[in-house]
């Protein structure tokens, strides 16, 4: 499973331990693969910076004692605004994989379509490239590639090495990509993605690569949790089937 980070700390915040949050995962014969964390690491504002590594510091600690490898690191807070300097975002980029040399949690830097910043595959390959360090790995997602214009056939660019779990989901025909939105998502299958060839490409023998399946719809919302997942699982499934 992927987890939220703000979920985990509402947790923790309503007297759960991590401890016990690792016992409760464990008896469920699950495992925590990833966390979508929401640090503002990358932001020009030294002060904020500052708060947000040591607000990572906190997070990939926490994560480490669950025994998920992984927090997502995406632009927040240069979503809007001005273009960030790429070889900057390098750095603060660098900066945060070096908290996982103590964490052994590694932030994957994470692909917003809908972004100012970090919204194409070749941003994020240039940012991991010059992050020079040998933990840095990309996040990236179907929709986002997609609604930031990268399309489907960019991810050939990207060396396996660097991807370790990606995004799966799909979206209609209508609305056109400038209007899409989160809340677009849709089953894997029930849309217009070309999502087994992405699947072709993504696949590597020596080590298979995680899809996980993430959507915002009101309308999966209003189902029963249960039955989301369980749709979501089986059309996973029959696309990767023969893959």
């Amino acid at each position: 499973v992927e987890i939220w980070v703000n979920t985990l700390q509402d947790y923790l915040k309503e007297g759960g331990t991590l401890q016990e949050a690792r016992r409760i995962i464990g008896d469920l014969g699950l495992k925590v693969e990833d966390a979508i964390g929401f640090a503002p690491w990358i932001v020009n504002d030294d002060n904020e910076r500052k708060k947000a590594i040591e607000q990572l510091k906190l997070e990939m600690g926490q994560l480490a004692e669950i025994g998920c490898p992984r927090i997502a690191a995406p632009p927040m807070g240069a979503t809007t605004g001005d273009a960030l300097d790429l070889a900057r975002v390098a750095e603060r980029y660098r900066a945060i994989l070096e908290l996982s040399d103590k964490t052994t949690v590694i932030p994957h830097l994470e692909l917003w379509g809908f972004s100012k910043n970090l919204s194409r595959v070749g941003e994020i390959q240039y940012v991991a490239t010059e992050a020079s360090h040998p933990s840095a790995r990309l996040l990236m997602d179907i929709y986002h590639l997609h609604k930031g214009g990268s399309g489907m056939d960019s991810v050939k660019n990207v060396g396996k090495p660097l991807i370790e779990i990606f995004h799966v989901n799909d979206y209609p025909e209508v609305p056109p990509r400038e209007a899409i939105t989160d809340a677009d998502r849709i089953y894997v299958g029930d849309g217009v993605a070309p999502i087994k060839s992405v699947l072709q490409t993504l696949k590597n023998s020596e080590k298979p690569v995680i899809i996980s399946f993430e959507v915002f719809n009101k309308t999966y919302y209003a189902q029963d949790p249960l039955l989301v997942a369980k749709t979501a699982l089986e059309k996973m499934k029959k696309v990767a089937e023969g893959v």
